[in-house]
């Protein structure tokens, strides 16, 4: 595993960032693979996804790109608060996912520019390796500095368009029909709604201060709009999303029966991923696929099975 570093943006530099940091291999055409968290979990488990593409392309002779892992603000070792984040009415809610893809490019810019020697920042082949709400910040980069992402492997998104409680039928709304619960107890639902809302809903803040609350107005279609990279067309995407069964039972540990889970949040969020492969043109996209035994934090539960799909777009841009 890389050594953690500490690094202060250029706009904030009273905090600091924790990153890792892998040079490239030998090769006349950079690439830079950047990891991006999702809000329960830090950038630690993709050094499992490293470790294991490493061997895979050393093993078969190929070159490597190199790496970059970070923990946004107040996530994982990053422990300085956002420093624009002072001040703010609720702390939990301090900034939005624009305002962490702004800090992504200072750090972008600084890694191309001082730890691989590339004064331009964008020659660089760029690919985004995300999970949860992490891919929500890879589509938004890719909007706001367009031509620049090469691909993106995006690993069981958030579902940025959706406040979560509206994946199930509302009993107690005027138009309800009963039909909706497809045999299922409407006490069981209520409950189900009024625990995801506790957990889930985008006004539920978080100790990173990374408020959700603008984020289907940032991303209110998942099918779009249609990315541009720097080849003249939209970037390869490959689509990843959670083991349904994996998933299901993990739900449990939330209060949400695995019976409900397959009912309405599987098929949900496939259709959501299903959408979501639509970000660039049918020749460059690949999915929704499964992760074999993953849930939503698949890097952590199929590691190698990230590496391969990494491996695949990687040999598509290098």
């Amino acid at each position: 595993m890389a050594e953690v570093k500490f690094v202060a943006l250029p706009t904030k530099p009273s905090a600091k960032l924790s990153y890792t940091f892998e040079a490239p291999g030998a090769t006349s055409n950079p690439a830079l693979v950047v990891f991006l968290n999702g809000i329960g979990l830090p950038q630690d488990p993709w050094h499992s996804v490293i470790s294991q593409l490493k061997d895979l392309r050393n093993d078969q002779g190929r070159s490597l790109p190199a790496f970059l892992t970070y923990d946004r603000f107040g996530q994982g070792q990053t422990t300085d608060r956002d420093p624009d984040d002072a001040g703010a009415d609720d702390p939990s809610h301090g900034h939005d996912c624009l305002a962490a893809v702004e800090d992504l490019r200072q750090l972008l810019v600084w890694i191309i520019q001082e730890n691989m020697g590339v004064s331009d920042v964008n020659s660089v082949n760029l690919i985004l390796v995300a999970n949860s709400v992490g891919c929500a910040l890879a589509r938004l980069y890719s909007q706001e500095y367009p031509n620049t992402v090469a691909a993106l492997l995006l690993l069981d998104s958030v579902l940025a368009n959706s406040d979560f409680v509206s994946i199930f039928p509302d009993p107690d709304a005027p138009d309800f029909d009963p039909a909706q619960l497809q045999g299922l107890p409407a006490e069981m639902i209520r409950a189900v709604r009024a625990g995801v809302r506790r957990v889930f809903h985008p006004d539920v803040g978080n100790k990173e201060g990374l408020s959700r609350r603008n984020l289907a107005k940032l991303l209110p279609e998942s099918d779009g709009p249609l990315l541009k990279g720097p080849a003249g067309h939209g970037p390869f995407v490959t689509v990843v999303g959670h083991d349904f069964d994996t998933f299901a039972e993990e739900s449990t540990q939330l209060g949400v029966p695995k019976p409900v889970t397959n009912t309405f949040v599987n098929p949900f969020w496939h259709r959501y991923n299903e959408a979501l492969v639509n970000i660039t043109e049918a020749e460059y996209r690949k999915g929704p696929i499964l992760a074999p035994n993953g849930s939503h934090f698949v890097q952590r539960d199929s590691p190698s099975f990230v590496a391969q799909e990494l491996d695949e777009l990687l040999e598509k841009v290098l």
